[in-house]
Order: C-alpha cells, then structure tokens, then sequence
C-alpha cells in the first residue's frame, strides 16, 4: 500500500523541530472530505493511521479541526477558515514537485479550457482564436463564461483556466500578461445630430443622455468629474449588461454610447448603422490583461492557450 513518504526527522533542529509539511496533504484531505475514513482513501492509508494524524494535526494546531454534529462530521471555524488557502498551498507544491510533461499532440489533445471574459473580448477576438485552435487542435474546445465577477476564486478553485480583461480585485498571487492597450469612444447612431461634427465638444456630448455597461467604473467617474469641471453634466439615462447590449441602444435611439475602441473595431457589420468618435475629454487608457493561477504556469496547455491569445490580440490591437 502507498504511503506518502515523510520528511527525516534527523535533519530538523533539535531545539526547534520543523513542523512536518506533510501533515498539510492530510489536512487538506481532511478539510476537503469532512470525513476520516473518505480522507485516508484518497491518500492511500488506512483509517487508523488518518485518525492518528488527525490527532497530530490538532496538536499542532491548537485546534478540533473536525468535530461530531450528529452522525456527521463538521469543520470547526477555524478549519473553514484555512480551508482554501490549504488547498492552495497543496496545488502549489504538487505543481513544483511534478516534472514537466510532454509537449503533447495537439492534433489528437481532447480537453475544454475554459475563459473567462466580457462580452465585448469575445464578441472582437472570439472568432479569430476559436479559428486558431480548431486549426492547431481541432478536438480541444473553448467554454467562455462571462466575468461578471473580478477576484481570483475562479481561477483558484479551476473553474476557469484563464481570466482576461481589466487587472481588479485579482490576489497576488495571480499572473499577469498585459494583451493590449485600449481606450473609449463615443457611439451613436447613423442619422444622430452628433454624426456631421467633426470634433464634439463637451457641451454637445452633456446635452445627450447616455448609456453605459458595468465596465470601467473609475474611467466613467474621471470623464464625468472632467465634464463637471467645464460646467456640464452628463445624464446617464440607462445602464445595461455588457458592451453589446449598450451599442444596440445607441443604434436605436439618440442616446450615446460609451464603448471600448477594440470592441467597435470588431463591429463591422454595423460600419452603416453607428459611427464612433473620440471623447471631449481625456480619459485614461486601460490595459487588458489574461491572468491565470500559478499552478497552470508549466502546463504545456495552457502556455499554447496563453501564446495563442497574446497573438490574436497583438495581431489586432498593438500594446
């Protein structure tokens, strides 16, 4: 029967022992299965020896870990607590002590890599970079789920491979690659009193009202304070979901957009119905990044993922 190994206790320091690092892949188990008997099976060891390094993990940390609610067993405060930044610590240190794998076969690879990512980045750089791995790797398949959200739990509980937009809220430990620089515009509709004007003034732009995505709320604040400062107000008259949703508005009414200037260059087929034009104000550019968990670092997946997406957008849209 396999048994993890355990550290030699004759290198520790005698009047400080080290703890043993290998009590971290029991409780992770542990916190994981809230069940003795299912943590020893996942490890390989008898329940005995679980129920005895349970015994040492309370000593060592002071704490139940696992008490009896019922016929159950329930995670203390406490080992809730420690619960996911164990399981990191684990992923990560299996990731260090695993060699490298292959480069693998892509023209026979089967796996799902799964973004996460606006509207807007799929809508302009979707279709190039499903073309790209249906090319290079026809049997892998991409799942693109809306970031609704910015934090790193995704990316730490692997429910996303790869996160991509504007670097928030993300934990240090995330990697980052910056994709492209971007910047805002004003749309409206073909036919808008706004269309003729061959620079808009911030008067002009504060008599529309407006409509806006959830995106980009600190630009969106310094444009306004910007237009307040020359003695105008902007009415936001709607907010909407995404960036698409909010250039269908535009295209049907007088309102003005506030759009991304990579997603309005993907929108080709509506050159006829809207036309863009620059903000009267400066605004600051932003940056799109990809950010994904360390523990992906030297997947050879994912590094062909990440170099596949950095060359679509660069190709597209220059840093």
């Amino acid at each position: 029967m396999h048994q993890t190994p355990y550290l030699n206790s004759a290198n520790y320091d005698q009047e400080m022992p080290e703890p043993d690092l290998n009590l971290l892949f029991a409780l992770d188990a542990l916190l994981t299965e809230k069940n003795v008997t299912r943590a020893a099976r996942s490890l390989h060891l008898s329940a005995s020896a679980m129920s005895r390094t349970l015994t040492r993990l309370r000593a060592a940390t002071g704490d139940p870990l696992l008490v009896r609610a019922g016929r159950q067993m329930v995670l203390t405060a406490y080992a809730e607590g420690i619960r996911e930044q164990t399981k990191n610590i684990v992923r990560e240190a299996r990731s260090l002590l695993q060699p490298s794998p292959a480069t693998p076969d892509f023209s026979t690879l089967r796996r799902t890599l799964k973004i996460r990512a606006n509207e807007a980045f799929v809508e302009a750089f979707g279709a190039p970079l499903i073309a790209e791995v249906i090319a290079l790797a026809p049997h892998v398949r991409l799942h693109f789920s809306s970031r609704s959200e910015r934090n790193a739990e995704y990316l730490r509980n692997g429910s996303a491979d790869l996160e991509i937009g504007v670097l928030e809220g993300m934990g240090p430990e995330v990697r980052v690659q910056a994709l492209f620089r971007d910047r805002y515009l004003g749309v409206v509709r073909n036919g808008h009193p706004l269309e003729a004007e061959q620079e808009v003034t911030i008067g002009q732009y504060a008599a529309f009202g407006h409509v806006v995505a959830p995106h980009g709320r600190q630009i969106i604040d310094s444009l306004d304070a910007a237009i307040a400062l020359s003695g105008f107000e902007r009415t936001t008259v709607a907010i909407v979901p995404s960036f698409p949703a909010a250039l269908a508005v535009a295209r049907a009414s007088d309102l003005i957009a506030l759009l991304p200037a990579s997603f309005m260059n993907s929108q080709y087929d509506l050159s006829i119905a809207v036309c863009s034009f620059e903000l009267p104000v400066a605004t600051d550019r932003f940056t799109i990044s990809q950010m994904w968990h360390p523990r992906l670092e030297n997947d050879p997946v994912h590094r062909w993922l990440r170099q596949l997406v950095l060359t679509v957008c660069r190709q597209r849209v220059p840093l």
